[in-house]
């Protein structure tokens, strides 16, 4: 096919994100640890996951669980060492399972040798290893950004009276990009992991490495964090990428994800493109924020004909000219079934496994987050001394700062934390849902009698093994080629209530049928079923031109003319 994409191994691959922390405790000290991945990697081998994306695992102090590094070389003690990170390499490459390793670059902790050093004095040869600036004229912070987990950007140091920036925790200062002796010790960083046998890296929010020289006020105030329209997805940050690629990615065969927050399908394109030498795919979040205003920190009810338009222009414009990520959830999300389908007890499973359908038969690579696969639920919070993500606290006191009751932001927490992603995995219906025998460092959900992986692992029509089907699918002889590189057709785009839609590929067409209420409905589609190929019902569907669907049914057909 003209223009066609080159076919690649991680194109048909399945990647399960751990979020080491809370998966599973070998040793109880309440924290999931290295070797309690390595005892569940035949969980995810019997899924059919064949990459593991590991959130960090570096030596860190921890405010942002791991997303503040403070030594690149070095393993967190309290996830294990460097020769428990190498097992973990030979027993995932033993069931062929590659690694994603988190490179978390744009910053580092303000505890990492480098800050300490550069904080240390103004002719520190490592000063310009992160971002300094003078105060303006009144003694105020050089410009107007915001940041994500506190009101403002910059941070003043006392003794050197300047201010650094930090786009995230005041202790999570940003790295100086445009000093080239940072990007060659961020190559040798990746270099050293690539060469322990990774299979790849996830590149934490990397479309804001590059900073403008200027450091201009931000004149956009309503549609995120005041300033990203000046530090993300810019030229200088597809020319840090195109350099990682020639001096590292290209000496290896392997897959990079980047996080790219306020994407549009052409910057999707021009990260994801093969020809432009930068990253495999991205994770883009416009469909994030379908159900809630971030900056407001305002819920909006889900609007399904939105959603469709926002994932068939993901899907519509990269065919061919880049690749998607397809993902409900990560660690930054609230969990899946709470947020778009139902966790009453009559339809978690089956309105999980209708998710399920409708992102793994799009074209791109899925993701399933640590939980997805056996319908883990968001948890009721009572009080905000129980979350311990930091965004949490921020948007808990944006809330108030508002206008708002303690009960309203604890509401809005209550759909969208990311502590909900981060209780800890439920393994099975005994003590601490088998994550740990100590006391776990985030108390769990308490449904573990219900939601458990034991459980959903003896039973034939689980979740598990529905995702299990789903995912054998994308590697089927019959039906791979069609999943992974069809074209996709939206159909019925004004419907409000059903998702349908189709693939084709070298005479192959599937009709993929996704039911998003909790009603009995009927719907009218054009063609004939030659097979059916998965059903989240026992029920049989009949004539195309008259389907009942089940409340978040999701069907699977083959509706080939040949």
């Amino acid at each position: 096919m003209k223009g066609a994409i080159t076919k690649r191994w991680w194109h048909n691959c399945v990647v399960y994100q751990i979020y080491p922390r809370s998966f599973n405790d070998s040793n109880g000290d309440g924290l999931g640890d290295i070797q309690g991945i390595i005892n569940k990697l035949d969980h995810i081998q019997a899924l059919g996951a064949n990459i593991i994306w590991l959130s960090p695992v570096n030596q860190s102090p921890m405010d942002d669980n791991g997303y503040d590094i403070s030594d690149y070389y070095k393993i967190a003690p309290e996830y294990g060492t460097m020769d428990d990170m190498e097992l973990l390499i030979v027993e995932a490459k033993k069931r062929d399972i590659k690694i994603l390793m988190d490179l978390v670059v744009n910053h580092t902790s303000d505890e990492h040798p480098w800050f300490v050093e550069s904080k240390s004095s103004l002719d520190n040869p490592k000063r310009d290893w992160y971002i300094w600036k003078d105060p303006k004229p009144d003694g105020s912070e050089p410009n107007n950004w915001e940041s994500f987990f506190t009101p403002k950007a910059w941070e003043l140091d006392a003794a050197s009276k300047q201010y650094y920036l930090h786009l995230f925790s005041k202790k999570q200062p940003d790295l100086n990009w445009a000093n080239p002796e940072v990007r060659a010790a961020i190559h040798d960083v990746l270099h050293f992991w690539l060469k322990k046998g990774i299979g790849g890296f996830r590149m934490d929010v990397i479309n804001m490495i590059g900073k403008p020289s200027d450091f201009p006020d931000a004149t956009i105030f309503d549609e995120g964090v005041a300033g990203w329209e000046h530090w993300a997805n810019n030229l200088l940050c597809h020319q840090y990428l195109r350099e990682i690629d020639e001096k590292v990615l290209s000496h290896y065969d392997v897959m990079t994800v980047a996080e790219t927050p306020f994407t549009t399908t052409l910057d999707g394109r021009y990260y994801s493109h093969p020809d432009r030498h930068e990253v495999s795919m991205i994770f883009h979040f416009e469909h994030m924020s379908i159900d809630r205003e971030e900056h407001n920190a305002v819920r909006k009810p889900f609007d399904l004909v939105e959603y469709k338009e926002i994932m068939t222009r993901w899907q519509n414009d990269l065919y061919q000219k880049g690749w998607n990520s397809l993902y409900w959830s990560n660690h930054d999300q609230p969990r899946t079934v709470s947020r778009f389908g139902s966790d009453c007890k009559e339809y978690r499973s089956i309105s999980a496994k209708m998710l399920g359908t409708l992102t793994h038969m799009m074209s791109g690579t899925p993701y399933v987050y640590q939980g997805e696969e056996i319908g883990m639920t968001n948890k009721i919070f009572t009080d905000i001394s129980q979350f311990n993500d930091l965004m949490a606290k921020f948007h808990y006191q944006k809330i108030l700062a508002s206008g708002r009751s303690a009960q309203q932001a604890i509401d809005f927490l209550n759909y969208f934390s990311r502590d909900h992603a981060r209780l800890p995995m439920q393994w099975d219906n005994g003590i601490n849902a088998g994550f740990t025998t100590g006391t776990p460092w985030l108390a769990l959900n308490n449904n573990q009698a219900v939601v458990n992986a034991q459980a959903e692992r003896e039973d034939e029509n689980s979740i598990f093994h529905y995702y299990r089907k789903l995912i054998a699918l994308r590697k089927s002889a019959l039906y791979g080629e069609v999943i992974t590189y069809g074209q996709y057709q939206l159909l019925d785009q004004d419907d409000a209530d059903v998702y349908a839609y189709q693939r084709s590929y070298n005479g192959k067409t599937l009709l993929i049928i996704c039911n998003f209420t909790q009603q009995s409905l009927t719907r009218h589609y054009n063609g004939e079923i030659k097979q059916l190929i998965l059903n989240n019902y026992q029920n049989n569907p009949r004539a195309l031109s008259s389907l009942s669907l089940a409340p978040y049914q999701a069907l699977i057909l083959d509706i080939s003319d040949k």
